[in-house]
């Protein structure tokens, strides 16, 4: 079987793969494609760890293909490009994040919000063009059309790789629904890998910004480590009851169920709630609330191409990088292991470049 998966493309790889729901990384011995002509090869150096990793591995959203490689948070070196490339050349730094194929023209793609076309392909546990698995970023090498490629700052650390989905998914909501305006009251509920990007980015934009938690212990890191303004634990009613109706906007991060009604409550006439964390099972929306202020609740994804590019030149102008634990490749499952228990301040990555051994 191992066999099939070497050679399905001309191209030998190898990285770290989950054979099953357990979720469990071993060693993988696989392939990718040739260097069409308007694809660039890259080699591999970092590759975050997100939630979604963990979600995915486990498949916790019943759409898991195994064997899987995960990772959509890529940054690497060019070391080949096809013949019709036009943006990038051999030695470029250059980053990949949750999308290497769509339709390239329906509205969604037209308007440069790729991760909304219908027919969007994933990083990884999709299917190609070509009818075969997408596999990501832990591994040595990644060939991508050059469209889903973007150019990495010189000035960026290339262990910044979160930002092409922590950070990409926390600026493009704070810019589309308008939450980036200098002294305006902005809300982010969970302090983990999405969150503290979402402080960064509020803070850089020049708002007021406060960090709501669960938990009162993560109020001297949010205010001192991460710069928010003040901050709120969720779990206090008189906290929440005098700060209600304070916010302009509320940037939900967290993943796990939780209720919205304390949140819609902090939010002032015509305020957005916006969640960008993604829960297994349906959050109560309490629809009162929103009737009676005038408020918005929305979701947001990642953002497109064009964005991410710049988000990525954003951050490396204000030095804008997540809080990461660079782990060699062979630490992948103890990560995972502390990922599930929030135990990492605040985004593993991998050192893929300088760890990953077939050995």
């Amino acid at each position: 079987m191992t066999k099939l998966y070497e050679n399905e493309h001309p191209v030998k790889a190898f990285g770290w793969a989950a054979r099953d729901a357990s979720g469990v990384l071993s060693p993988f011995n696989f392939s990718r494609r040739a260097t069409g002509e308007k694809d660039v090869q890259f080699k591999v150096m970092y590759c975050g760890i997100c939630h979604s990793d963990l979600q995915q591995l486990k498949n916790e959203w019943s759409t898991s293909i195994y064997p899987m490689v995960p990772g959509y948070e890529l940054v690497g070196v060019v070391t080949e490009t096809g013949s019709k490339v036009e943006k990038f050349k051999v030695g470029d730094k250059v980053g990949v994040g949750c999308l290497v194929g769509t339709c390239r023209k329906c509205e969604n793609c037209d308007n440069n919000l790729e991760i909304y076309c219908p027919d969007h392909i994933m990083t990884y546990n999709g299917i190609y063009t070509d009818g075969t698995t997408t596999y990501g970023g832990y591994s040595d090498i990644m060939v991508t059309d050059e469209h889903f490629v973007v150019h990495w700052p010189e000035n960026l650390p290339m262990e910044a790789a979160p930002l092409l989905n922590a950070g990409i998914t926390t600026y493009s909501p704070l810019k589309y629904f308008g939450l980036d305006k200098p002294g305006m009251h902005i809300g982010i509920v969970g302090l983990g890998g999405l969150g503290h990007m979402a402080v960064k980015f509020a803070k850089a934009f020049g708002t007021n910004v406060t960090v709501i938690s669960t938990s009162a212990s993560k109020k001297q890191e949010a205010i001192e480590r991460l710069g928010a303004d003040s901050f709120l634990v969720s779990r206090d009613p008189d906290q929440m009851q005098a700060a209600a109706g304070s916010l302009d906007g509320i940037i939900d991060t967290v993943s796990a169920i939780h209720p919205l009604l304390p949140l819609i409550n902090l939010l002032n006439t015509h305020g957005k709630l916006v969640i960008v964390g993604a829960p297994e099972k349906p959050l109560e929306l309490p629809v009162f609330p929103l009737l009676l202020g005038r408020k918005l609740v929305a979701g947001s994804c990642v953002g497109g191409i064009k964005e991410t590019q710049e988000m990525v030149d954003f951050a490396a102008k204000h030095n804008i990088t997540p809080d990461v634990e660079v782990v060699p490749m062979d630490y992948v499952n103890t990560a995972m292991e502390r990922l599930a228990k929030s135990d990492v301040k605040y985004r593993f990555v991998l050192d893929v470049g300088n760890t990953l051994n077939k050995s």
